[in-house]
């Protein structure tokens, strides 16, 4: 398996447990569901991985919030088109965590100004469509990014873009982590800060959003041009519990 063990998984000692709610979708519809499935990937084989680390503290938060999380490996990743017929156990592997998932966090450094290969070769090898399955249609999405110098936006703004045309669901918020070698200590957890907050909102939100649309993928992402592809009707609403929750609820009669 190419997935990393989480180091000390219960550990959070920079998160203020007053102020966190421990599983933010109970209430929600589905929250009583299975866990929510979490991917995540990072973009940097560096042994002190400033984007592995942020990514271990979000899988961290991950499981605080009610969530599964796998940390998948890209060490022995072929590039795109490397081997014929992507006929690769690292690939088949990432793109079996990507069909497992229900949603995925993406982190990548940010150099020469954008994402790094590493990053970009991890999602190149996730296909829109793969065997009549898709491995990231209508999954959630979150993005972040570690910089060595000042705060920026570049690589965020460019896995927004890979995540859209994934055609996942890609939510408000987002980390960008400046200064990165500075918010970390030796043994590679996040100090208390502004920046480390910001990824507690953006795991919080991710889960929410997870459950929320987890249920009602297939109605979400029912298009006309599949459909006629593949000669089969649209997705029936009302069977949706979406289209249930919102109904209006019939009268009670007295006795």
């Amino acid at each position: 398996m190419r997935l990393r063990t989480l180091p000390d998984p219960d550990s959070l000692p920079s998160l203020d447990r007053d102020h966190a709610v421990e599983k933010p979708a109970n209430g929600l519809p589905g929250g009583l569901q299975h866990p929510p499935r979490i991917l995540l990937l990072y973009g940097s084989l560096r042994d002190r991985s400033y984007s592995r680390f942020a990514v271990e503290e979000a899988a961290r938060l991950v499981r605080f919030f009610g969530g599964e999380p796998r940390i998948f490996d890209p060490s022995d990743l072929p590039l795109p088109d490397q081997v014929r017929g992507d006929d690769h156990p690292a690939v088949r592997e990432l793109r079996e965590h990507a069909m497992w998932s229900e949603g995925q966090i993406w982190c990548s450094p940010e150099r020469h100004g954008q994402i790094t290969g590493v990053m970009k070769a991890q999602i190149d090898h996730l296909p829109l469509k793969m065997g009549g399955m898709r491995p990231t249609q209508g999954r959630t999405l979150a993005v972040m990014q570690v910089s060595g110098g000042s705060q920026s936006f570049n690589a965020v703004n460019t896995l927004r873009l890979l995540g859209r045309w994934m055609r996942m669901f890609t939510i408000p918020n987002q980390s960008s982590v400046a200064k990165a070698f500075q918010e970390f200590d030796g043994d590679g957890r996040m100090l208390p800060s502004s920046y480390y907050e910001r990824i507690v909102d953006v795991v919080e939100e991710l889960v929410r959003f997870t459950i929320l649309l987890r249920s009602h993928v297939d109605l979400l992402t029912d298009r006309y041009s599949e459909r006629r592809q593949a000669g089969r009707k649209p997705v029936d609403a009302s069977r949706d519990l979406s289209a249930i929750a919102v109904a209006p609820q019939e009268k009670k009669t007295g006795t």
